[in-house]
């Protein structure tokens, strides 16, 4: 996004855009983790390093298209989480941006049980 005002230009990165999608996406209740591909161990996903694996978008003069990839708490109710996530990232990148989202896209790749999730969760505090 680039927009120029009166004294100057405002530019927005699309990692900008795909770091604020990430973050919110892995603030929604039921999201277990994002997933950056197939190919990648579930030991991977999980890892929150990076939050902007598992995102992608296009990035226009005043729209975005945001795709995500996703890994879910088992016993979730996939289509209802998958719609919180959509508004959720839709609400923070307008907030945040001023881009108008055209479209939230969801692929749940995976699926985790809250015991596998909190060890990964553990191994840190072990480590301190």
């Amino acid at each position: 996004m680039a927009e120029e005002y009166g004294t100057g230009m405002i530019r927005i990165s699309d990692d900008v855009v795909s770091t604020i999608a990430g973050l919110a996406a892995l603030e929604t209740p039921g999201i277990a983790g994002m997933s950056g591909g197939i190919s990648e161990g579930l030991a991977k996903r999980l890892s929150g390093k990076n939050v902007q694996k598992g995102v992608s978008v296009e990035v226009g003069q005043v729209e975005a298209a945001i795709g995500l990839r996703v890994i879910v708490q088992y016993g979730s109710r996939i289509q209802e989480v998958c719609q919180v996530l959509q508004e959720n990232v839709k609400e923070a990148v307008e907030n945040m941006t001023g881009l108008k989202v055209v479209e939230v896209n969801v692929k749940v790749e995976g699926v985790v049980f809250k015991e596998e999730e909190q060890h990964h969760e553990e191994v840190p505090q072990r480590l301190k």
